[in-house]
């Protein structure tokens, strides 16, 4: 038995290994990976309203449990690491503190390439 298409096969093998370690291929080519943005507490801060490693991986599922709390209960206030009262809200909690959305929100999220859709009612605050 004999394979009369071995050529287009072996391009077509050697096309498709090319397509699935072209990541590979640019991020040598580029000089490895991004560097991973390292979010800063606030100059004057000591904590934030929970533990660092919490606020990077669940941040988000905080920022909608305080809006459901907010908005359908009578919550409004958070009891944050260490006691501190924090309000529940993306505008007086959390950007009372983190006051340059360019620089705190939009770096990881631009690294993770995620759009959250808190912009679409609340207004960005100004850096100063």
């Amino acid at each position: 038995m004999r394979i009369y298409d071995s050529g287009k096969i072996l391009a077509g093998l050697l096309l498709f290994l090319a397509l699935v370690t072209s990541p590979v291929w640019y991020n040598l080519a580029i000089g490895g990976q991004p560097a991973v943005p390292d979010p800063q507490l606030p100059r004057g801060e000591t904590a934030c309203v929970a533990a660092r490693q919490v606020m990077v991986e669940s941040h988000m599922t905080m920022l909608n449990s305080w809006r459901d709390d907010a908005v359908r209960g009578p919550a409004r206030k958070f009891v944050a690491v260490g006691g501190k009262s924090v309000a529940m809200s993306l505008s007086q909690g959390c950007m009372g503190c983190h006051r340059d959305r360019a620089e705190f929100c939009d770096r990881c999220h631009n690294y993770a390439g995620v759009s959250p859709d808190c912009w679409d009612c609340h207004v960005a605050p100004q850096a100063k």
